[in-house]
């Protein structure tokens, strides 16, 4: 049953979180957080999302908020530091907030830098942080010839994350590669969370991995429905955020925390690969006491708001009223879906 929209409002928190560095070209981070019967969820889809693709992250929410989390597996995940395409001599300081981090996440190919800026801070983050596994998130900034080219001078890479836009052109890249025979794995997120056929990737085989976020998917269930799917096709899987809060953290720490392991090539159980969910750090401010990120594991548990950073970090009237109207029209899709 989907709760009523007065229900919802309610039930509301409107927050407004100053961030360290711009991620997404992103100074504050907004976010509807909506108190359950069963626990916190979040309702944070990014400004430029219309009502259709909102819907699943409304959904999400109200999963977290009024079922909770699936029985989890584990007590604590593995994640992967991020670190934005910010000035190379800025990296290390930036690095420092992922103790024992041994994958990042870099993202490149923004908008205004070139790809020698790009190599330039990937290797500011081999050099802070010697033996270091690298992912490149260029969130579908390259053409192919150019994804092809990153490819070839980046340097040893976990993945290459949706260096393209479409499913065709990754398909073309990985064919590229593997005639040429490098080896640089590639993988999709938009073309999964933004499709409106997430398994299209696997019968194209246009990636090597999937990234699985939890809000544009739906939820927890439905992202565990989808990696269960991509893995018996033999790809990889990593979960990710959407540079979500504290509470919405609580989402895709417990999709990591319920995946099942697997076995490899060598029938060894492998734990789920280390989440892109140690976002928080790139606030400045949050709505709960940050995790602690040990040796780059953070705790499985749920956090809940804290009253007092939830009044100070409540946005202003005209941005809680937007966020409410945005409620109101993501509400009415989702209710056409659920009829």
């Amino acid at each position: 049953m989907l709760p009523s929209l007065d229900e919802l409002i309610e039930r509301s928190h409107v927050v407004a979180l100053p961030m360290r560095v711009p991620f997404r070209g992103i100074t504050t981070r907004e976010a509807l957080l909506i108190e359950g019967p069963a626990g916190w969820g979040e309702f944070s889809p990014f400004k430029e999302y219309g009502a259709a693709e909102a819907a699943n992250w409304l959904a999400c929410g109200l999963e977290m908020a009024y079922q909770g989390p699936p029985e989890l597996q584990r007590d604590k995940v593995e994640v992967n530091g991020t670190i934005p395409a910010i000035r190379p001599e800025r990296v290390p300081e930036l690095l420092e907030r992922y103790p024992g981090c041994m994958t990042v996440k870099v993202k490149v190919a923004e908008k205004g830098h070139t790809l020698a800026q790009d190599r330039t801070r990937v290797e500011a983050v081999r050099v802070a942080r010697p033996g270091v596994k690298i992912r490149i998130d260029a969130n579908m900034g390259w053409t192919i010839d150019q994804a092809e080219e990153a490819a070839k001078t980046f340097g040893p890479l976990d993945y290459l994350e949706q260096p393209c836009a479409t499913l065709e052109e990754l398909k073309e890249l990985r064919t590229r590669l593997q005639r040429q025979g490098i080896f640089q794995r590639v993988a999709a997120d938009e073309s999964i969370r933004k499709a409106e056929d997430p398994y299209r990737v696997v019968e194209m085989r246009a990636a090597d991995v999937g990234v699985v976020k939890a809000a544009p998917l739906g939820g927890v269930r439905r992202l565990l429905a989808v990696a269960k799917h991509l893995r018996s096709h033999g790809m990889d899987v990593t979960v990710s955020s959407a540079l979500d809060t504290a509470v919405g953290l609580n989402a895709g720490i417990a999709a990591v925390a319920a995946l099942p392991t697997h076995d490899d090539d060598e029938l060894l159980d492998v734990p789920p690969a280390p989440a892109g969910l140690g976002t928080g750090s790139l606030f400045l401010a949050d709505v709960a006491e940050p995790r602690a990120l040990v040796e780059g594991f953070l705790s499985a548990a749920p956090v809940t708001p804290d009253p007092a950073r939830l009044a100070e970090l409540k946005a202003d009237a005209a941005t809680t009223q937007w966020w409410i109207d945005r409620l109101r029209a993501t509400h009415e899709e989702l209710a056409r879906r659920t009829h």
